[in-house]
């Protein structure tokens, strides 16, 4: 293969991400942040309280007395303001190459990742970016997307999956399926309910998180 269509290729593998990477939902910075009133159920206990994610993407717990539904409501928080930060291509990538994998019998095509990223690879299908393979705080994470919500300003997760590998051994770590829904409250998409189904070390738990009187922040004056 000449080096010609080698740079042709990754040009185009590049092109292919940005384009999914771009698709996604995310905040855009006039976002002020919401409150909401937030439900935990696991198995047959039932926590309560409130949330705020921040306009800086910070979010605070408050009112829930159980200190482990308390971490388990702000890492919720956490996930969701991570994922809705917008940053450009060229702030997450511009240390990263891009080379074209394998195209499967889905039509997605797999993206091989270099440079910062290397050993990692994502597939993307339909504008959209359905497997996120990734090597993070010494776990192999690897994500399956198999449905999504689409919106006026980009797509969002519905349903999908994650597995967690050793990554020197291989070994499962565990794993768990996602449904996610939203609402739309202002000009922004909020989640309003996500189910997860997690397996680890044999044992099978169902946790579920409700989002309900989502209310925007107002902006500070300046």
């Amino acid at each position: 293969m000449t080096e010609q269509v080698v740079a042709s290729q990754d040009t185009k593998a590049r092109d292919l991400f940005r384009a999914a990477y771009e698709n996604r939902y995310t905040w855009d910075h006039d976002f002020p942040g919401y409150s909401a009133d937030v439900t935990l159920k696991r198995g047959a206990e039932e926590f309560t309280g409130q949330v705020l994610i921040k306009s800086d993407m910070k979010a605070e717990i408050l009112n829930v007395e159980d200190e482990q539904a308390k971490k388990e409501i702000g890492e919720q928080a956490w996930e969701i303001a991570i994922h809705r930060v917008r940053r450009t291509f060229e702030q997450t990538h511009s240390q990263n190459t891009f080379t074209l994998g394998e195209t499967d019998e889905t039509g997605a095509v797999e993206i091989l990742m270099g440079g910062k990223a290397a050993g990692d690879r994502y597939k993307v299908r339909n504008n959209e970016v359905c497997l996120v393979h990734r090597h993070i705080h010494g776990t192999v994470v690897t994500i399956n997307t198999f449905s999504s919500h689409p919106t006026e300003a980009g797509y969002l997760s519905h349903r999908y999956d994650s597995a967690y590998h050793d990554p020197t051994t291989g070994e499962l770590k565990g794993e768990s399926s996602f449904e996610d829904h939203y609402e739309k409250v202002g000009n922004y998409y909020a989640l309003n309910n996500r189910r997860i189904v997690s397996t680890h070390n044999g044992e099978t738990i169902t946790t579920e998180f409700s989002f309900t009187n989502i209310k925007l922040l107002q902006p500070a004056t300046v």
